[in-house]
């Protein structure tokens, strides 16, 4: 019985190559098939691996780049302790080529770099937001790589030096001084004393030790943390030794004065609600403003409006006490720049800028007169009333347009510019309300025969003889403004030979100087020294005279 064959594979499916090799050409070697087929499929395998290691290496050497692009150093900015920004970048990456800073709103500021250390050229104000710009060059054997330039930008704020406590306690006999929560590089303390401090300094000190009556005090403290910076906004620190016998501070001290639109800051020894309750600080005059709670021992007034009166007194009434401050008066140049402006003076007022459009602005004029220009309204002024004014100091013009502002708006003709007369001026210059019944002068002859002259918007408009005192009462030269004017009245007083005199019904009256006046009185003549000081008139030109010589206008005796 013949073997079996145990190959697994069916019968019909075993190929001899030989013989098929033979059937396609017969002068083929036998054998050779089985050979080329062997050969061939190492060739695939070899390539296929070169292909793969070649693969593997390109994704190493992307890797490697991809890795490198990612990993290389790159510059670093960050917060410096003393300069603006540093900048940092390890040698072998590459050099700063350049460093750029700018504020808000793109503005460049100019700066060095010193060390890593960017430092301002200007001054900068504390927590000022800018923005560092740094640019790169790489090195060429890694910048085909990584790129041969970089560039990075980072926004910084400026420090800002913060006071820990505005309410300070210190011990008797030791000295008073502040802490900030950071170091600063300077600081001016109240309106004068600067101080420049080391390295590291938090603790800044006033300059005062608390004994005496420095016991209790209140100063003003701006500061800067960086030297390059501008100081900082004045904060107030107040302090109060345990046991003084004064509980509160005020600034400005209480009996100096007050700016018109300054604030007024109160600080107790104890918290303001234990002092006051739930009522607040009471102001006489009453001022258009607000109270507001600085901490809680601290009380500040903030005025709106037209202020603090200017010149005027200002009383704040608390629990138990009254304190008082008087303040600054307007100047006189700005008082004859309105009272011109609004028509009261001989004279136009031009100003180099426009008017002061707000109540803020007025009250910051009254206190530094704007620029301008004075020029007379009338081409045929007195040379007599000319001489009598001067811009910027205080004349009898002035003296005598205040009392005719003053008698036009119902008040006490004093001549003084107080509070309530700087108010209405304000309130008339923002309103454009001018005087409408122009500009009179007198001017009395004493040479014989005496006359009389009236002088209005330029020309004289009537011309009388008149009578002036004699010898043993005579009339004062001089210039004066009216006074008091009244249009019929009694006037009395004591004749040269010690008799007295008691006259009713005089007419047509203007009191000008202590008892002398313009007036009627019936004589036989006139033109020569009768009256006992007065300035005696006809009846119909006293009359006529009488209208034009409100309160304010200037009188002129000229001898």
């Amino acid at each position: 019985m013949a073997a079996q064959t145990c190959d697994p594979l069916p019968a019909e499916e075993l190929v001899d190559l030989a013989a098929a090799e033979l059937a396609r050409d017969p002068s083929a070697p036998v054998g050779t098939g089985h050979l080329r087929l062997r050969v061939g499929h190492t060739e695939t395998v070899v390539l296929r691996m070169w292909l793969l290691a070649a693969l593997a290496v390109a994704v190493v050497i992307a890797g490697s780049a991809a890795a490198a692009l990612l990993a290389w150093p790159t510059v670093r900015i960050g917060a410096s302790t003393s300069g603006l920004a540093a900048v940092s970048l390890p040698g072998f990456s590459g050099h700063v080529e350049s460093v750029a800073v700018s504020a808000e709103g793109g503005k460049p500021l100019p700066v060095s770099v010193r060390g890593g250390e960017v430092w301002p050229r200007v001054r900068l104000a504390a927590g000022e937001h800018v923005t560092v710009t740094a640019a790169v060059r790489r090195p060429s054997w890694i910048g085909w790589l990584v790129g041969r330039h970089d560039e990075r930008t980072v926004t910084l704020v400026t420090p800002v030096a913060h006071i820990r406590s505005t309410w300070l306690r210190p011990k008797r006999g030791s000295r008073v001084a502040v802490r900030f929560a950071e170091p600063v590089s300077r600081a001016l303390i109240g309106h004068g004393r600067h101080a420049r401090l080391g390295a590291g300094r938090s603790v800044v000190p006033l300059g005062v030790v608390a004994s005496g009556t420095a016991s209790t005090g209140t100063t003003t403290v701006a500061a800067a943390a960086r030297r390059w910076e501008t100081l900082s906004t004045p904060v107030r620190v107040s302090w109060f030794v345990a046991g003084a016998r004064t509980r509160i501070v005020s600034d400005p001290a209480a009996g100096g004065r007050l700016r018109p639109r300054g604030a007024l800051t109160l600080t107790f020894a104890r918290p303001a609600a234990s002092v006051l309750g739930s009522r607040l600080p009471r102001l006489e005059p009453a001022t258009r403003g607000r109270w507001q709670q600085i901490d809680s021992h601290t009380l500040s007034f903030q005025p709106t409006g037209f202020g603090f009166g200017l010149g005027g007194t200002v009383h704040v009434r608390l629990p138990g006490r009254s304190l008082a401050w008087t303040v600054a008066g307007g100047s006189t140049l700005r008082l004859q720049e309105i009272l011109a402006r609004l028509g009261y003076l001989p004279l136009r007022w031009r100003p180099a800028a426009g008017p002061p459009p707000t109540p803020a602005a007025e009250v910051a004029a009254a206190v530094s007169a704007p620029q301008g220009t004075f020029s007379w309204r009338y081409p045929q002024t007195p040379a007599s009333l000319r001489t009598l004014w001067k811009p910027g100091a205080w004349s009898v013009v002035t003296q005598g347009a205040v009392m005719r502002f003053e008698g036009e708006h119902g008040m006490p003709t004093d001549g003084v510019a107080g509070p309530q007369v700087w108010r209405a001026l304000f309130r008339d210059d923002l309103a454009g309300r001018r005087y409408a019944r122009g500009y009179s002068y007198v001017f009395v002859h004493e040479t014989v025969p005496q006359s009389l002259s009236l002088w209005h918007n330029g020309r004289v408009i009537l011309t009388s003889p008149g009578n002036t005192g004699i010898a043993q009462a005579p009339t004062a030269p001089g210039t004066w403004p009216v006074f008091e004017h009244i249009p019929v009245g009694t006037m009395s007083g004591t004749n040269p030979d010690g008799s007295h005199y008691h006259d009713p019904g005089i007419r047509w009256i203007s009191y000008f100087h202590g008892g002398d006046a313009l007036h009627a009185f019936p004589r036989a003549s006139f033109g020569t020294p009768q009256s006992l000081g007065c300035v005696e008139l006809p009846e119909a030109a006293a009359a006529e005279v009488w209208p034009y010589t409100p309160i304010g206008t200037l009188i002129t005796i000229e001898s």
